[in-house]
């Protein structure tokens, strides 16, 4: 099957796919990215993953949980044949973890989808999960945070990436743009690297702030089909 994308639509809007693989409510999601102006699918089918000018990964739970989910819908291979062929991809919440390394979560390691170096460990509060409103730093030049980069975000999490080490192999390699913020300790809060992008925090949740970031994200889309 050809992973070209496909046409968008009349309006110009991209198509988004919101990947459907039992990870709780989406329906919130995909209401929010169709405000944003996407038209958006509700799918694991591969023709609706892998032909979409985007790709959306939620998640809730466990990371190990949901890396057992998405690989029984074959997602780990579809979500890489994308990415290896440069279309983007947003992961949100567990969606962003377990694109890292690994989770470590009650004393049990699960392999991720390394395709960033990191460790998602227990965050080091007094109170979890982080549950609510906090700012971020936005990495300079961000695309997606243009605009709202001194708003705030809605967090529901227990778990982080804390620490930061990627090596930059050729010299001409673009880094990945990182965004902070901060419940205990420094936790990555998103990234930007190229096509591939996620984010801690859920932009479906987060009001004005939110819905500008998938915006920005969607007007991406568009630029990228060109």
């Amino acid at each position: 099957m050809s992973s070209q994308a496909t046409p968008s639509t009349a309006e110009n809007q991209p198509t988004v796919t919101v990947l459907d693989y039992g990870s709780g409510n989406v329906r919130s999601a995909v209401r929010a990215l169709e405000r944003a102006g996407a038209t958006v699918k509700l799918s694991a089918k591969p023709e609706d993953v892998l032909t979409a000018d985007g790709l959306v990964v939620p998640g809730v739970g466990a990371f190990g949980s949901v890396m057992s989910e998405l690989k029984s819908v074959d997602a780990l291979r579809m979500i890489g044949r994308r990415v290896a062929g440069g279309r983007a991809v947003l992961g949100i919440c567990v969606g962003m973890q377990v694109l890292f390394d690994a989770g470590f979560e009650h004393g049990v390691h699960e392999e991720g989808m390394g395709e960033w170096p990191g460790t998602v460990e227990l965050l080091p509060a007094p109170v979890v999960p982080h549950m609510g409103w906090n700012t971020v730093q936005a990495a300079e030049g961000s695309m997606l945070f243009e605009g709202v980069e001194d708003e705030r975000f809605y967090f529901v999490h227990s778990y982080g990436v804390q620490k930061w080490d990627f090596e930059v192999l050729q010299p001409k390699m673009r880094p990945p743009m990182v965004t902070w913020s901060e419940h205990g300790a420094p936790f990555i809060a998103a990234i930007e690297n190229g096509p591939l992008c996620a984010t801690q925090f859920h932009p479906e949740k987060s009001g004005d702030a939110g819905a500008r970031l998938l915006r920005n994200w969607v007007l991406s889309l568009n630029k990228a089909a060109k």
